[in-house]
């Protein structure tokens, strides 16, 4: 074996051959043409280094060393407020600044610094990402004729490959070969479409030579193709080699990031580099969401801008008339030396002027620090929910992970969940649970949706014995330790009693089928000695596991053949049988079936079909219906128990049959043009006939851990779901049963296509079932009737056309639950768009799949489950968790907390600029609009950054109303947020006058008390620096006095952020007091020497501060007592531990606090206790 060469000494095979459920693409288009004009000279270094293309360096950065600069500023200055301050900064340079220019600049400086630093930094990881990416090795053919290592940004266009198992391709590729001799390699694209599931691609004939590094040494070849495209499942092309020309299909592309699976080398050439590849060519930006708050955050800036240009002409009015009619007779102001600014004569001038000094004075209106603060608390927000132990699942070791932080209060204002179904609410890990074999039913074991059942027939019944000992069996048997993949129970068929049956025959048929028919590849578990299967789907796992454990073990493929161990024989031996592959025509959305063609040990050809009953049913023979109508009285059965149902089919061919079948279908196969893809299916179709069907298999997709109890608690926290399948209606509605979705009573709206192929007969059809259906719920009395709204894909796309979509929604948002079947990906997207447009409430959409990222990015908030379907989902998403029911606490807790956070945060943002900012208009208003600052510029500096940031960052990071625990007992505080009770205009409004009044009473309670009473002993008033000085104390302790009134909840850190802010100013007060007086200026030495030593200062301080705080703790006196809220009455029950020494009173407020539901176990218990009080009414 040269160079390590594993060899299969097999016949070629045409394994794999036909693939129907992605076309070349080729449309009848001219290499060479529009979008076909990319030339790849293989092996030929010189000929490329003519003619380049895109590196294979790629960068998914923002910025770069030269860009950062520019572009961050402009994204800094984007925001409105920043532009503001930029604006006062530079007119802080000039004579009409209040405020030298450093007050203005560095706060600003600071601002924009730490907001750039947090862009570069979040780019920089995304730069060492890349680098990483970038620096990965690979082998690559040199000039010297041999293979030498490269890392993937050196790989250039043309150049020859050889990527090993477990190994990422480094760009676009054509496979020229691997280490099996017919040119088959397997290839894993989670990376691509999220799915696990291996696809296998094959080499052309024409290159299979090319199997050693040697051989390379004088390859030469011309590839002619499409130029770079996003799509990852065409790829049109020619490759001219050894002067004849092959066609190329996507059967021989190994895109980038997809790995080599099950393969231990292959050769490949590089067709499509970096950003040119496909999957590049598929990365596009999330889109850019932006929370509620956050844009009606917006408005209220514009408003404090509205007030800052009234006061600021307020303010330049009373100048100017001040400079008109007063400044001539001031004559200590020398009006006849004035400049223009101050000239009498011109006083339209000097108030123009005045104008820009008085914006920048009140520009403390204007928070600053706001948008900087919130991102640092975000960012803090989003940490606590990647830390918190109860969303870490033990068994995947996945913790919850904010992927972005910008979202975060938004989760506490979720009105519609829209949910996938397989993956999401189920756990997408088949199991095996039932069979119909020759019209005969088999497996005793219940499915989670038949427990349900007869749990709940127990409840209905009043004699409750026999069926309590019922259940109580069922459940011992489901929660027994099953083998993965197989929760089979029934002696009929276990350990070989299947070959006493009387349809024996019929039996080895159906597991043969089941072992036979499949893609899957066998892997063979050394610590435990048993396969496992690398399968396309789940399904087929679990029917290879069925097989294995019935007696018939699919143990080794080769490229050619499939072996299968049969245990059971009537010799009572082993035997070990090979099937020859002849032909695989693999299942696809849009054929709904399987078939494998393949020669027996006894050279009989056998076509064995597996798939969905309607389809399979159709293309039985006379003859093959012996079984149909039990089958499908057993069918139904399941699809009523929840599971998914396959039938089972097979047919005996003739040698000269196959044989003539085989030539049409090698000759649809080497058609190159647009009608390759119909003679295909039509070559398939054909041979798809006069079936005899053998049986059907049910698999029940378990439902995820505590996705009903998630569910209950979401609904009674007022939430509403809608899910979103690509699953037949029977298997959704009872899935939806199992999950108290759906219950007994409910009436259900099913709207389906009428079937016409008259689009407008069938559109009429369905707008008069909605209508219907809007009258039906109009009509109800019963204020306790719930209706559940059912509709299919093909209903659905009509049901989304402009003319019928509002109509549509206004059904679905009366009824309780909405399900939605066989839906594609982009319906799943157009539904979310749907609700969130329709509605004007926030949506949040959850999925595990590479087709639920539509609907994701579509959503206000996308979350994304880490299953088994891939990454692709958890990359598209906001936030991720690895099971549903960790989705409870995300938003009922996490969401809650994140909402009122940062509500109260942003309100009290305002508040303390408006009760800081207005005290300097009613000074300069007071001195004659004079323009001059009553406070110290260090202090005003100080004030946003320093001296009041902190403890409002405090409360944006730990306050809670309640505890998590409270918040899951009385799930009813949620709707807090979609009611958005804290931040709305009232409560915006009601903060913003607490500001107004807060100033109005530090400033006259200053001016009162100091403008001319005796400051000091010696009976000197108090100047300007001690009347700013005692202003910006009184602000300073009533400001952090009313956020201590405003939480909730201390630890030590708000106690630190709080009471430390108050002493760091005295510190401060006393450092820079001792400082020379060329830095201090007038407040040289003020604390020690002026401030302390004054009784009247620290009475006007404690007056100020009490006088505050009053309205607050007024209003919050009587909100606690005559319109209490739901959290006042859960902190009072608290406080007073009534919750433990009154538990009666603790539940009755716990029943009180949860939404009125229709959908949850919840209103299946009160739908229950209903019908007993009729009852006993009716007894009455």
């Amino acid at each position: 074996m040269a160079r390590g060469r594993i060899r299969a000494k097999l016949r070629k095979s045409h394994l794999y051959s036909f693939c129907l459920f992605r076309s070349s693409g080729s449309g009848g288009q001219s290499i060479g043409g529009p979008g076909f004009s990319r030339t790849v000279y293989c092996n030929e270094p010189q000929v490329l280094n003519q003619k380049p293309y895109r590196s294979n360096i790629i960068s998914t950065t923002k910025y770069n060393f030269f860009s950062f600069l520019p572009k961050a500023l402009y994204e800094q200055f984007h925001r409105v407020a920043n532009l503001y301050f930029l604006g006062c900064a530079i007119a802080s340079l000039t004579p009409l600044s209040p405020f030298s220019p450093v007050s203005m600049i560095a706060p600003l400086a600071f601002v924009v610094g730490l907001s750039m630093a947090k862009e570069g930094l979040e780019d920089w990881r995304r730069f060492m990402q890349d680098r990483e990416v970038n620096s990965r090795k690979v082998h690559v053919h040199n000039e010297e004729g041999g293979f030498g290592k490269k890392t993937w940004e050196d790989v250039r266009v043309g150049d020859v490959v050889k990527v090993e198992k477990d190994q990422f391709f480094p760009a676009d590729l054509l496979l020229l070969s691997s280490n099996y001799e017919d040119g088959i390699c397997y290839v894993e694209t989670m990376n691509l479409d999220g799915e696990t599931n291996l696809k296998a691609k094959k080499a052309l004939e024409a290159t299979l030579g090319l199997d050693e590094d040697d051989n390379f040494n004088n390859f030469k070849g011309i590839i002619k193709c499409e130029d770079p495209n996003p799509s990852l499942y065409t790829f049109v092309g020619n490759l001219e080699y050894e002067g004849k020309v092959y066609a190329i299909d996507p059967t021989q592309i190994l895109l980038r990031d997809s790995k080599l699976r099950n393969t231990e080398f292959v050769y490949g050439v590089v067709i499509f580099t970096g950003h040119d590849s496909k999957v590049m060519q598929n990365s596009t930006r999330s889109p850019s969401k932006r929370s509620r708050v956050e844009k009606k955050m917006d408005y209220i800036i514009y408003v404090l801008f509205s007030v800052l240009l009234v006061i600021s002409l307020i303010s330049s009015f009373g100048f100017a008339v001040e400079i008109k009619y007063s400044m001539p007779v001031w004559w200590f102001m020398r009006p006849q030396d004035a400049d223009e600014y101050y000239s009498p004569k011109k006083p339209v001038i000097s108030g123009l002027s005045h104008m820009v000094t008085a914006l920048m004075l009140y520009g403390y209106l204007i928070p600053i620090s706001l948008y900087v603060s919130i991102e640092v608390v975000k960012v803090l927000q989003a940490t606590f929910i990647n830390q918190d132990i109860q969303m870490y699942d033990e068994d995947t070791g996945i913790p919850a992970q904010a992927r972005t932080s910008n979202l975060n209060e938004e989760l506490g204002q979720v009105d519609t969940i829209l949910s996938d179904k397989t993956g999401t609410l189920t756990c997408n890990q088949m199991d095996f649970l039932k069979c119909s074999i020759a019209g005969i039913p088999y497996g005793v074991s219940p499915s989670e949706v038949e427990l349900a059942a007869a749990q709940q027939m127990a409840n209905d019944q009043e004699d409750q014995g026999e069926l309590k000992n019922l259940v109580a069996s069922k459940k011992e048997k489901a929660h027994k330790s099953p083998i993965k993949g197989f929760n089979f129970e029934d002696n009929r068929l276990m350990n070989g009693n299947w070959l006493k049956e009387p349809t024996a025959a019929r039996i080895m048929l159906f597991c043969q089928i089941l072992a036979v028919c499949h893609t899957a590849i066998p892997e063979l578990n050394e610590e435990t000695g048993n396969y496992t299967y690398e399968a396309e789907s789940p399904d087929e796992g679990s029917f290879l596991v069925a097989a294995r454990e019935l007696g018939f073990e699919f143990f080794q493929r080769t490229q050619s053949s499939v072996f299968v161990r049969e245990k059971y024989t009537a010799s009572g031996k082993p035997i070990e049988r090979e099937y020859k592959i002849l032909n695989v025509l693999e299942f696809t959305s849009k054929r709904k079936r399987m078939t494998v063609i393949v020669r027996d040990e006894e050279g009989q050809i056998l076509l064995l079909c597996k798939g969905a009953d309607s389809i399979i049913f159709d293309r039985l023979s006379k003859d093959g219906k012996l079984y149909l109508e039990d089958t499908t009285r057993h069918l139904n059965d399941y699809g009523e128990a929840g599971l998914r149902t396959l039938a089972l089919a097979y047919r005996k061919l003739e040698e000269s049959e196959y044989t003539a079948w085989n030539n049409e279908f090698q000759k649809a196969k080497t058609t190159i043009g647009a009608d390759r893809d119909a003679m295909l299916e039509n070559a398939a179709d054909m041979m798809e006939r006069d079936l005899f069907l053998v049986g059907a298999t049910a698999v029940e997709d378990k439902l995820q851990k505590g996705v009903p109890q998630c569910i209950d608690k979401l609904a009674q926290a007022g939430l509403k779901l809608w899910v979103l399948t690509g699953d037949k209606m029977e298997t959704a509605i009872n899935i939806g049963f199992a999950c108290s979705l759906l219950r007994q009573g409910m009436k259900q709206i099913c709207i389906t296509e009428s079937g016409s192929e008259d689009k407008q007969e069938v559109k009429e059809a369905i707008l008069k079932q909605i209508t219907n259906g809007l009258e039906m719920i109009k009509q109800e009395n019963d204020p306790h009737a719930a209706f559940a709204l059912v509709i299919d894909g093909k209903t659905l796309a009509y049901a989304l056309e402009d003319d019928m979509k509002l109509k549509f929604l206004g059904l679905a948002v009366e009824c309780a639950s909405v399900i939605c079947c066989r839906v594609s990906p982009k319906q799943k997207a157009l539904v979310t768009r749907l609700v969130k447009q329709g509605t004007g409430k926030t949506t949040l959409a959850i999925g595990d799949g590479a087709n639920d990222v539509g609907m994701i990015q579509e959503a206000d908030i996308g979350v994304g489950i880490s299953g088994v379907e891939g990454m692709q989902a958890v990359m598209a998403s906001d936030f991720s968790v690895s099971q549903f029911r960790f989705l409870e606490r995300l938003l009922v807790v996490h969401g809650h907390w994140c909402y009122k956070r940062i509500a109260q945060m942003i309100c009290y943002f305002f508040y303390k600029n408006i009760a800081f900012g207005l005290t300097l208009f009613y000074f300069e208003a007071f001195t004659g609009f004079s323009g001059q600052s009553v406070y110290d510029d260090w202090y005003m500096l100080l004030f946003n950054v320093v001296l009041t940031s902190l403890p409002v960052m405090s409360l944006g990071v730990f306050e809670q109303d309640v505890s998590s625990e409270v918040c899951l007992e009385f799930p009813a505080v949620y709707q807090q947020g979609p009611r958005n009770l804290f931040f709305d205009w009232y409560r915006i409004l009601g903060w913003m006058g607490n500001g107004l009044l807060c100033s109005l009473i530090i400033f006259f309670i200053n001016i009162i008390i100091l403008y001319d009473q005796a400051f000091r002993a010696e009976g000197q008033t108090a100047d300007l620096a001690v009347l700013g000085t005692t202003m910006f104390t009184c602000i300073v302790w009533s400001l952090n006095c009313q956020i201590a009134l405003t939480m909730s909840h201390f630890t030590w850190i708000q106690h630190v952020t709080i009471w430390g802010s108050i002493a760091a100013w005295y510190i401060f007060l006393l450092i820079y007091g001792a400082l020379s007086p060329r830095i201090s200026g007038d407040a040289y030495q003020i604390l020690v020497e002026a401030l302390a030593p004054a009784p009247i200062y620290w009475q006007t301080t404690l007056l100020a501060t009490i006088a505050c705080t009053l309205p607050y703790m007024a209003h919050i006196a009587y909100q606690r007592c005559f319109e209490p809220e739901d959290h006042h009455i859960i902190q009072e029950i608290k406080y007073y531990r009534k919750d433990v020494e009154d538990q009666h009173m603790w539940t009755r407020e716990r029943s009180k606090a949860r939404q009125k539901t229709k959908i949850g176990f919840t209103a299946r218990v009160d739908a229950k206790i209903r019908q007993v009080r009729a009852k006993l009414n009716k007894k009455q």
